[in-house]
């Protein structure tokens, strides 16, 4: 949680230099791989979605002012350099190293039980499988029983970026001065959507093992795309096309920002923390390290265009802008609906039969190639001898 909080304050959203993307994309890709070895199936999903909340705590606390934001960015990443020179072990990590004594003791001592034979069980079975995979990278693009892996970890960040959020919490201050609102005024209502962000998140800590991380996609792109609806209708009721407004009644203004919080709440209980919990959850050992990079590649690269264009579109579109993003949260919510099978208390290992059994993705699942094809073929032969 120290390492995701440090990343996002010395400039995970607005990457104010190349080094810091870079660094921080490294430690992106790292640090959901990592921390996923360490915790229990239950309590990974919490972990991971309270690395978050950390994120958006030092997020708020960045917008108070640009000197002293700049200034906190300076200390944490003296953090990255103790986390490089002193990695820590996992099972996983001993397990494929061979060191498997070592693997159980260190087991047994995270989980602090000592029965802990099928979980170590299911470890030596996912290196025996992994270790059959020679290009975790061609095999993530090439093999058919990767597809469902290669096409989440590309559309899954790509979505949750093109929901439009970046919108409203990189330019808020923008965009609501743009709306009508004075200088301070804008800079508030840009905290009041920050703070929203930042506790909404905690619906989805508490919830993601109680409804399920479809049901919490489901309604948040619902959410999202209801209230997107609303206020590009607000904006475009007042502003029309010209945007010429003399004065901005108080209700109006009011109304505007209780749609924008209510907006966030919805991406920040759902594609927000579940954007990068839900892939964690389903690339097996032996593509997890390429297939986790995508899904930070694309993250930043979509993060990117919408931050590159959104002045530009704003400019053309108005109002229109949001009906844009609105188009994408319908399409993600239907794929999330059709495409995107549930992973709650699911291990990792296990995952390969959700896609075995899903109506659309188990199409990919029979090619003779796949490790889990190979594996179970070789018990087979030793169940006949």
């Amino acid at each position: 949680m120290a390492g995701a909080a440090g990343g996002l304050i010395f400039g995970y959203d607005l990457g104010i230099s190349v080094r810091a993307s870079v660094s921080l994309g490294d430690v992106s890709v790292q640090l959901p791989w990592q921390v996923q070895h360490f915790i229990p199936t239950n309590d990974h999903n919490r972990n991971t979605l309270r690395q978050r909340h950390q994120l958006l705590d030092g997020q708020n606390k960045r917008r108070l002012g640009m000197a002293r934001e700049l200034g906190t960015r300076r200390s944490p990443c003296s953090d990255n350099p103790g986390g490089i020179l002193f990695p820590l072990d996992t099972p996983n990590s001993l397990v494929e190293r061979g060191m498997e004594d070592e693997a159980k003791t260190l087991l047994k001592r995270i989980r602090g039980v000592d029965d802990v034979e099928a979980e170590f069980t299911d470890m030596l079975q996912a290196r025996n499988e992994a270790r059959l995979v020679e290009n975790p990278w061609r095999n993530l693009v090439t093999r058919r029983c990767y597809r469902p892996q290669l096409a989440m970890s590309i559309l899954i960040p790509f979505f949750q970026q093109f929901t439009g959020i970046n919108v409203i919490m990189f330019y808020a201050p923008v965009l609501f001065k743009t709306l009508g609102f004075g200088g301070s005024a804008s800079l508030m209502s840009s905290v009041i959507t920050g703070i929203v962000n930042m506790f909404a998140t905690g619906v989805s800590i508490y919830g993601c093992d109680r409804w399920g991380r479809r049901s919490l996609f489901l309604e948040g792109g619902i959410q999202m795309l209801i209230f997107q609806v609303a206020i590009a209708a607000l904006i475009g009721s007042k502003f029309g096309v010209t945007g010429n407004v003399t004065e901005i009644p108080t209700s109006f203004a009011s109304v505007v920002v209780a749609c924008i919080c209510v907006y966030v709440a919805g991406f920040a209980w759902s594609w927000g923390p579940l954007g990068w919990l839900y892939p964690s959850e389903i690339f097996p050992l032996e593509i997890r390290s390429a297939a986790q990079s995508v899904v930070v590649a694309v993250n930043m690269l979509s993060t990117f265009v919408v931050g590159q264009f959104f002045l530009s579109m704003l400019c053309a579109m108005k109002y229109g802008l949001f009906i844009f993003f609105a188009f994408f949260v319908v399409v993600m919510t239907l794929f999330c609906y059709f495409f995107m099978p549930e992973t709650k208390n699911i291990p990792i290992e296990e995952m390969t039969q959700v896609w075995r059994n899903h109506w659309f993705w188990k199409r990919f699942m029979n090619d003779p190639n796949d490790p889990v094809n190979m594996v179970i073929g070789m018990s087979r032969l030793d169940d006949k001898a």
